[in-house]
């Protein structure tokens, strides 16, 4: 793939796996002395290996992706409580309750005896996973992990794709990219703690990313939606159509989240009530707010502060000021980032939750995506933010942090443990304003991928255009 244009991390990572242009051979050459047959064959024999490198390659990567899927399994296998599945378990035992009374009354407790694990979910998320209770949970688990893996791949290939377009993303070296980039997510920890417990997020995470790479509003909007009705949390994606003024899409969404609301009423009125009704804003019922575990900014601020703070005037004033830089950041980027504003939307919605659980935190492997690749990333401080995120999630600063608090209820706690337990909140804040500060400067010769997205080929379809600033 030709270099031209590109640098920076960009550079460094896929055009050196780049194709090498074909050299004239003796029967190609016009004019002149033909080349003698033995130095053609050679010129041959040094474009047949330069057009066979990038696949080698693509296959060694793959390789790589399948022995470190296979490390990571055993890992888990081996290391006391690795294989738990805790909240696969909530899922499908939880769920065989849907058509009881006692859907929000049941607990899982025999890997969680210090807190048995209620089923928080939506009534439409278990009829999602209604079906699983009729499978031996063997299978359930082994299928379970290698769709998160395959998930996790389709996460990072759109995230690459929404930066440098579907087009070059057909050429090895962006595969080779896509592959290499998955395989060292399954070692971050908001993905290993989602292979650990089972959890459900980056599915979710796919599902979002989905619905931002679709033109379809209906299908856009209705992804949206029904994840949302999965999992409340990704509810937050709607602001993404705001932001990208497709205000169709991010109406319907609604309107597909309210119907999985009048199907969990349909199916269960009495547990559908409950949880619409009482269970919907109790954070304690999810888990300990003040728990290292938890790194959204209600749970830093308890930490740094001794005692949970809860929806009070701290939360309220950071939640603004979060806000405030969001904004800010927002007008910041380009107009054609989509990329970039759907991070936003969901790093925000991660910092504002009353629990953001490490394993919530799967957005941070395309934010590492955005600061290698995107429009910003031969900004200073791009590859030091990016270098930030790989360092603290492949260490897993929390799951070792946890080591040193008592319990998972004790908010209080020595002054630099919880300063150092603040460590995604602390680095959101951190990209926030450097987003301001250097989204601004970016210099925008016209077509220079150095500083601008990709130009969207002709055969590629465009989001539908609208008046304003960004495209709907």
């Amino acid at each position: 793939m030709p270099a031209r244009g590109r640098s920076g991390a960009a550079a460094n990572l896929v055009p050196a796996f780049g194709t090498a242009p074909t050299p004239p051979t003796s029967a190609g050459r016009r004019g002149g002395a033909a080349l003698p047959d033995a130095k053609a064959r050679d010129l041959n024999r040094d474009r047949a290996r330069s057009d066979h490198r990038p696949a080698v390659l693509l296959r060694w990567a793959v390789l790589l992706l399948g022995v470190s899927v296979l490390a990571r399994l055993l890992w888990m296998l081996v290391s006391p409580n690795g294989m738990n599945l805790v909240d696969l378990h909530v899922y499908v035992d939880g769920s065989a309750a849907l058509l009881t009374d006692r859907l929000y009354d049941f607990t899982y407790a025999e890997k969680t005896p210090d807190f048995p694990l209620p089923f928080t979910y939506p009534p439409f998320a278990a009829l999602v996973f209604f079906p699983l209770h009729y499978l031996p949970f063997t299978v359930i688990a082994i299928g379970w992990l290698l769709a998160i893996v395959a998930a996790l791949f389709g996460v990072v290939w759109i995230a690459l794709e929404l930066l440098v377009g579907r087009e070059r993303m057909r050429e090895t070296p962006w595969r080779v990219a896509a592959v290499g980039w998955t395989t060292v997510g399954v070692w971050m920890e908001p993905v290993r703690t989602t292979m650990d417990y089972g959890q459900v997020n980056v599915f979710l995470v796919l599902g979002a990313m989905l619905a931002v790479r679709s033109t379809r509003w209906w299908i856009a909007g209705g992804l949206v939606g029904v994840i949302a009705g999965i999992k409340l949390t990704p509810a937050i994606t709607g602001l993404y159509f705001v932001a990208r003024r497709r205000w169709g899409t991010a109406v319907w969404s609604a309107v597909v989240f309210g119907a999985t609301v009048g199907v969990s009423y349909l199916i269960n009125d009495h547990e559908a009530t409950r949880y619409f009704g009482t269970l919907l804003g109790d954070a304690d019922r999810i888990g300990p707010v003040g728990s290292v575990w938890n790194q959204s900014l209600r749970g830093a601020l308890s930490r740094v502060l001794g005692y949970d703070v809860e929806s009070g005037p701290v939360w309220i004033g950071a939640v603004l000021v979060v806000a405030a830089l969001a904004w800010f950041a927002w007008r910041a980027l380009g107009p054609d980032d989509r990329l970039g504003t759907l991070l936003l939307v969901q790093l925000f919605g991660l910092m504002v939750s009353p629990i953001s659980w490490s394993h919530h935190w799967v957005w941070l492997l395309p934010t590492v995506l955005w600061l290698v690749y995107g429009p910003l990333r031969d900004a200073p401080g791009a590859r030091l933010l990016a270098g930030y995120w790989l360092v603290t999630t492949l260490i897993g600063v929390p799951w070792v942090l946890s080591f040193f608090q008592p319990t998972i209820w004790e908010i209080s706690r020595p002054g630099l443990l919880a300063w150092l337990g603040a460590v995604d909140v602390a680095g959101v804040l951190v990209f926030l304003v450097w987003v301001i500060v250097m989204g601004p400067r970016r210099a925008e010769p016209a077509g220079s991928p150095r500083v601008t997205l990709r130009r969207r080929s002709p055969a590629e379809p465009a989001e539908p255009v609208q008046s304003g600033r960004a495209a709907s």
